[in-house]
């Protein structure tokens, strides 16, 4: 008899760990408490626009292939990409704007335009990282910590040392370049997995080089072609979705879990993947105490969190000349704008990005408009202490448009919006479990990261595995995509050594 799985969420996670399950032999099923699969990596379709609900930036597409080709599909059957170049353009504080290549060629040019030293000291810093990438990559991203010894052993004490983690991201860059531009171009990034480049582990300065190597690309229809995708392959597979079910507890007995429960009914299975945002499921999923090991309520709510976003998804009544697929407008104050979104502080100054996926997919609007999300950095619950009311996001929204304005085309923001839709942390909270509305789940310090992050195979529970954003190895959504895989893996271990 095949054993059952039930997975908690059809998420990213949750979707890429059930088609690898279901392909190895399992009898899974999905419950997902929304009408959709993909969770954040949804779609708002209105008016005729269509919009990214979450992700939106394709890099390392071969990870997005990958649970395709483990079912022995064509990934191009499924998520058709084509690659973006320029991967962005950057707009500073003084309206010098630059379209940033992958093109040797071009980048070259650029970065000479600047200086020869900084043009070396710019391949240094990519040659430096991929090197510690390929270390990171095969003996921590790709690895799963069970017990101490799998962190606290020679070989791998030596291969973190060799990380140099303990450095910032933006000190690392700077070791590398010294123009500020340049620093910036490097070390914004860490904004994507929701930490500060000034406080966040030097290892993420990877995820630049991973664009400038690998480049970035978009997929057919936006990011939720690859959420239908994967719930599409599952079922071809045999697996099955249940959708409008909201799993309310984890069951478990005699230190087992055996199931779980929704507001429909109890089901039972030999083995539970929760894809469910990890703080939310151990305060509300775990009922027992005994069951949340050290992750008590307490322990959730000291832990540090990623900050949260206001977005904004505008329809626009024309085309609008002056953007890319992504856009970057920094800060007049780009420091001062980092400290406040880390401390507490709605940004009064802040950086913008554009995401105009209509300049790659003119289908997601009507004839000659735009499809605008707009996504602004913000403090998390956790530091700004209070949720969002209508009357400040009104007026967040008048600071985000009079930024924009500084965008060729969007000087009249105000008058060109056709459709409109916000949201904040609230929504996050709210719609998708995410603790404190910390949109990118549990930050990734050095205390919250590798074996020190919540791990893949649950420590307190038999027969218990998470995946997803807050567990190892990390935010961003290859990453949550390994962690699939890696939850998988736990999973079919320990089956085939009973």
């Amino acid at each position: 008899m095949l054993k059952k799985v039930a997975v908690v969420g059809a998420g990213v996670a949750g979707l890429s760990c059930a088609i690898r399950l279901q392909k190895d032999g399992y009898d899974v099923e999905i419950f997902e408490k929304d009408s959709f699969p993909g969770g954040k990596m949804n779609t708002i379709s209105s008016a005729g626009f269509t919009f990214d609900v979450g992700p939106t930036i394709v890099m390392m597409p071969e990870v997005y292939r990958e649970v395709f080709e483990y079912a022995g599909k064509n990934p191009e059957d499924y998520i058709p990409m084509q690659q973006l170049d320029p991967i962005y353009s950057i707009q500073f504080s003084d309206g010098q704007k630059y379209d940033v290549s992958t093109d040797m060629a071009h980048l070259t040019a650029f970065l000479e335009n600047i200086s020869m030293k900084e043009t070396l000291g710019y391949y240094k810093y990519l040659s430096k990282t991929y090197s510690r990438y390929l270390n990171a990559k095969e003996n921590f991203i790709e690895r799963s910590f069970r017990g101490p010894l799998d962190f606290y052993n020679p070989k791998t004490i030596v291969n973190a040392l060799k990380l140099r983690t303990f450095n910032t991201a933006h000190n690392e860059v700077a070791k590398y370049v010294k123009d500020e531009r340049l620093q910036k171009l490097l070390s914004f990034q860490t904004l994507y997995i929701g930490i500060s480049p000034y406080n966040g582990p030097s290892i993420y300065t990877i995820i630049p080089m991973i664009e400038s190597i690998y480049g970035v690309w978009f997929i057919k229809g936006g990011m939720f072609t690859m959420a239908k995708a994967m719930a599409s392959l599952f079922e071809e597979l045999g697996g099955k979705i249940n959708y409008n079910c909201d799993v309310e507890e984890v069951l478990v007995q005699n230190g087992k879990a055996c199931g779980v429960s929704s507001d429909r009914q109890k089901i039972k299975s030999d083995y539970v993947v929760c894809n469910a945002d990890f703080p939310y499921a151990m305060k509300n999923l775990i009922r027992q105490s005994t069951y949340k090991g050290k992750y008590t309520d307490k322990k959730i709510d000291s832990m540090k969190y990623s900050c949260s976003v206001v977005l904004m998804y505008l329809g626009l009544k024309k085309k609008i000349d002056g953007l890319k697929v992504h856009n970057i407008i920094f800060a007049d104050d780009f420091d001062r704008n980092i400290s406040d979104i880390f401390q507490g502080n709605d940004p009064k100054d802040p950086s913008i990005y554009i995401y105009a996926s209509t300049k790659a997919d003119s289908s997601l609007a009507p004839k000659d408009k735009e499809a605008l999300y707009v996504l602004v950095p913000v403090p998390d619950l956790s530091v700004r202490k209070k949720r969002w009311t209508a009357e400040e996001t009104e007026q967040y929204k008048k600071i985000i448009f009079s930024k924009m304005k500084k965008v060729n085309g969007l000087n009249d923001i105000e008058n060109l919006v056709e459709y409109e839709k916000i949201y904040t942390l609230n929504d996050f909270e709210s719609r998708f479990n995410a603790h404190n509305g910390a949109t990118f789940g549990l930050a990734p310090t050095l205390g919250q990261s590798n074996y020190f992050r919540p791990h893949n195979k649950c420590m307190s529970t038999e027969n218990l595995y998470f995946c997803g954003s807050s567990v190892h190895p990390g935010a961003g959504v290859p990453i949550v995509l390994t962690s699939a895989k890696l939850a998988a893996t736990e999973l079919r271990r320990d089956a085939e050594s009973l």
